[in-house]
């Protein structure tokens, strides 16, 4: 068995190393492969992998020519997470890089005794179990978080600041995904300290948008707060057109919703994270060890409006949310 996946492992590298002399060999070792695992679709994350790329660079590595990537993308479909990692570490790749991957936490913290991981993650991996500590995460795992559930009193805030007189606010979540649960307690944490009714609606594939939009009009929900998820994200374009065809004002974690024409986004930057994460899995090339990297945090927060949703709803944006804004879509 070990024989066949070693020649598994040397097709990967290329055809061409099979037939090299075994002096040249020990001389000019196989460029190490990075493997890179995502919940979520190539179609919509070209410019996070070119970010990852970017951080790799900057520690001396470059696609091609030093180091291969070997990448599979769930498209949303979080069950396949666990079996896809499996299949990169039978590839013996040198690391391996896991986004919009926190529901396959358990499977990948065991992948970690065989190999490096290195997340990019939206929720809080202390609070989840995967590390002891932020600034020491112990074993051979480390990555770059979001930690999104510490934003949702922000992001209903802002909310409110756009439509302040709101008596029922939905929150759209993907049940599949564990981090769900973190979400819907510090939402509802903040919506009782603000006397703020919240609707929980939750999501687990694409053709439970329309039933959750329809329950949405039911109850009469006047607005939106959709999760952080990996589904979710791939389906942006579908969300924010639901969003304007019910005329629902939503707001969401990341600036590529409202770029895709979602009404507003709060939260960190997706490409920073990526980036991080190219510049720890270089430095894990190197020799550093992954329990010597600290699990970094956002530092920056970005608020995105969409002006030509908000007129489109007939919402006038406030001065003071607007003059907020770091970025402003017209």
């Amino acid at each position: 068995m070990l024989s066949v996946r070693r020649r598994e492992f040397m097709t990967l590298l290329g055809g061409a190393a099979v037939a090299w002399p075994v002096a040249a060999r020990a001389q000019e070792p196989a460029m190490p492969v990075v493997g890179f695992v995502s919940g979520r679709s190539p179609g919509s994350d070209a410019y996070l992998v070119e970010g990852f790329r970017r951080g790799l660079r900057e520690n001396g590595f470059t696609e091609g020519q030093n180091v291969a990537l070997e990448f599979r993308w769930a498209d949303g479909r979080l069950d396949r997470l666990p079996a896809m990692a499996g299949e990169l570490i039978e590839r013996k790749v040198a690391v391996l890089f896991a986004g919009a991957a926190d529901v396959a936490t358990g499977a990948l913290r065991v992948a970690s005794a065989i190999v490096p991981v290195v997340f990019a993650m939206g929720s809080d991996p202390v609070e989840t179990g995967l590390v002891a500590s932020f600034n020491r995460p112990g074993g051979n795992l480390t990555g770059v978080t979001v930690i999104t559930n510490t934003l949702w009193p922000k992001r209903l805030e802002l909310l409110r600041e756009l439509l302040p007189t709101t008596p029922l606010i939905a929150l759209l979540v993907n049940p599949t995904n564990l981090a769900h649960l973190s979400a819907t307690r510090e939402l509802n944490d903040a919506a009782r300290k603000l006397g703020q009714e919240v609707l929980i609606l939750p999501a687990s594939v694409e053709a439970d948008f329309e039933i959750t939009f329809a329950a949405l009009v039911e109850k009469r929900a006047s607005a939106l707060v959709v999760s952080d998820d990996a589904l979710f994200t791939n389906r942006r374009d579908v969300l924010a057109a639901l969003a304007a065809r019910h005329a629902v004002p939503a707001i969401y974690g990341r600036r590529e919703f409202a770029s895709a024409g979602g009404l507003m986004s709060y939260g960190a930057s997706t490409l920073d994270q990526y980036y991080q994460s190219g510049v720890y899995v270089g430095r894990i090339l190197r020799g550093t060890k992954p329990a010597d990297l600290p699990f970094l945090q956002p530092t920056k927060f970005e608020l995105v409006i969409n002006l030509k949703t908000a007129k489109a709803l007939g919402l006038d944006v406030p001065a003071p949310l607007l003059a907020r804004a770091d970025e402003v879509i017209e």
